[in-house]
């Protein structure tokens, strides 16, 4: 096995591996210096010989065996030393077990990354880091901070997690709902990072995608019956069913116009549609994310670009500015107006967005911007506003997409 397939396996598995790691020790650092060191045996051991059938349990197991080796060796643990060592070993898991009781891991993580006691800044910070695997320098750039800042924010949260002896666990029932929101929004973070990545050379992670719709439907057994649980796993199984038809074998992005609908995933769209049905038949006011599915489902049903029902679509971007207001929802409100109305229409709209500063700094922003202005014939205007794009993106293939239409004006 190459040094290339053992990385893409350590990809696939960190996270969770991670998860399971920290409630074993009890401390993201220590899990995560311990991971990193299981990953340094497997780049040695596993060339030379077969991969083990459950990677993410020996790699487990070899962090489990690397952190009871440090806490013998360091000093300030030896009066502790038996019954962390003793606890470790009883909880941990054999490498050749089945990974049932790692199953839960990733969602104790979540909800201990989304406690009250931190603000939501902290929490969307702390999913970002460990549980997508983002660098402190990654996670910086999505809140706009330096790379120290952002390192202080972590070390702070995760002090206090240990200090405060914040449990790693799945709350019971009557604290569940307080944490709820939160935990719908990093798993949806979880899942877009999957669904288009923050950077580097791949388009999508699916094993990001694929975990956050495995932690949805874990939600969805945890607490039947919420509009917003299944509003988000039904957006997320339809945004997913798309993912065969978003790019092409070279990697290059496949705008969703240009998409063979016959390669989209259908009995994942039936699915997500009946999840959409579900949610918007529950009692109460409509939920963002459920109002989100429904305009992935109108995606869904059309049987191509040119008949999507764009209103219908327009409007419920504005019934989701009503429930939900951002100038993120406003811009993909005025993509969809452009869709009915016409670019002309749709740039005065991001134009107000712009004036209001409501977007600065979100690189979506002067892409959205660079169409419509294409789509209007404005090209200097519109290759301008693609090289804005292109120096706010750390994603290689929206790099070659942004070349690929200034290239189409010349």
């Amino acid at each position: 096995m190459t040094p290339s397939e053992i990385d893409k396996i350590f990809r696939d598995e960190a996270g969770r591996a991670l998860a399971t790691l920290i409630r074993l020790v009890g401390d993201f650092d220590l899990a995560e210096d311990a991971l990193q060191d299981a990953f340094a045996v497997a780049l040695e051991r596993w060339p030379a010989c077969e991969v083990p059938d459950n990677p993410r349990a020996w790699l487990v197991n070899v962090a489990r065996n690397k952190v009871i080796d440090r806490i013998r060796r360091q000093a300030v643990f030896r009066s502790k030393q038996q019954a962390l060592v003793h606890e470790l070993e009883l909880n941990a898991q054999a490498p050749d077990e089945p990974p049932a009781t790692l199953d839960d891991d990733m969602l104790r993580l979540i909800f201990t990354c989304c406690h009250p006691a931190f603000a939501a800044e902290v929490q969307v910070a702390l999913t970002l880091r460990t549980v997508c695997g983002l660098s402190t320098a990654q996670v910086a750039r999505a809140f706009l901070v330096s790379e120290e800042a952002m390192a202080q924010r972590l070390v702070r949260a995760k002090q206090k997690i240990r200090l405060a002896g914040i449990p790693y666990e799945v709350p019971e029932r009557a604290g569940l709902a307080q944490r709820l929101d939160g935990v719908l929004a990093v798993v949806y973070l979880v899942f877009t990072e999957g669904y288009v990545a923050t950077s580097g050379t791949d388009l999508m992670r699916p094993d990001l995608a694929v975990e956050a719709i495995r932690l949805g439907r874990l939600l969805d057994r945890l607490m039947p019956d919420r509009a917003g649980i299944k509003g988000l796993l039904a957006l997320m199984l339809l945004h997913d069913a798309r993912r065969a038809g978003r790019q092409t074998p070279g990697g290059d992005i496949v705008l969703l116009e240009e998409q063979d609908h016959s390669l989209w995933d259908r009995a994942q769209i039936e699915d997500g549609l009946r999840l959409v049905e579900d949610a918007l038949c529950l009692p109460g006011r409509p939920q963002p994310y459920a109002v989100q599915a429904a305009i992935a489902a109108l995606h869904a049903r059309a049987t191509s670009f040119a008949e999507t029902d764009w209103p219908q679509i327009a409007g419920l971007y504005g019934v989701l500015l009503r429930i939900s207001p951002s100038p993120v929802v406003e811009l993909n409100h005025a993509a969809a107006v452009s869709m009915v109305d016409g670019p002309s229409r749709a740039l005065a709209l991001v134009d107000a967005i712009t004036a209001r500063g409501g977007l600065d700094g979100y690189e979506l922003m002067p892409a959205v911007r660079a169409d419509l202005l294409r789509r209007l014939g404005r090209k200097k205007e519109a290759r301008e506003a693609y090289r804005a794009a292109t120096e706010a993106t750390q994603l290689e293939p929206l790099r070659r997409l942004y070349a690929r239409r200034v290239r189409e004006m010349d």
